[in-house]
């Protein structure tokens, strides 16, 4: 199972790298037209989405012991998505053995900031600013 699991957030984690770096080139992140972003169904998937990150970082706040590594799994679930709960379960699953107990890998308590979580949510804010002054030039 752990193998599978790997194998499958690393399956994740590339395509979301691929599709968001896509969609990137062919539109600024905040130039998305009016009548998309103010449509009904645009709207309720972001609210699903940003409900289902929610929900996993409840997991996230139960792992991580620091309130350093909580801000900055928050900060970078928020700002990256699947790219960074992709990123954490992976960061998990690698330490665990490949015959292991999901059941550790589930509720194993984790000391510490940890450089990951820091590291994409200083990306995740990097990319949201450059994103927004990017679509203030293009508004002007």
């Amino acid at each position: 199972m752990i193998t599978f699991l790997r194998a499958l957030f690393l399956v994740v984690l590339a395509s979301m790298i691929w599709v968001t770096s896509w969609a990137g080139m062919q539109c600024p992140l905040f130039a998305v037209p009016r009548a998309v972003a103010t449509h009904p169904w645009f709207i309720a998937t972001l609210c699903d989405a940003y409900w289902g990150f929610i929900t996993f970082y409840v997991w996230v706040c139960y792992r991580e012991v620091s309130w350093t590594a909580r801000i900055a799994w928050f900060l970078a679930i928020v700002a990256l998505g699947n790219i960074a709960m992709s990123s954490y379960c992976l960061a998990a699953l690698l330490k665990a053995p490949k015959d292991g107990r999901l059941a550790d890998v589930l509720t194993a308590r984790r000391p510490g900031p940890g450089w990951l979580g820091l590291s994409l949510a200083a990306a995740g804010i990097a990319v949201t600013v450059a994103a927004a002054v990017q679509g203030n030039h293009l508004a002007q």
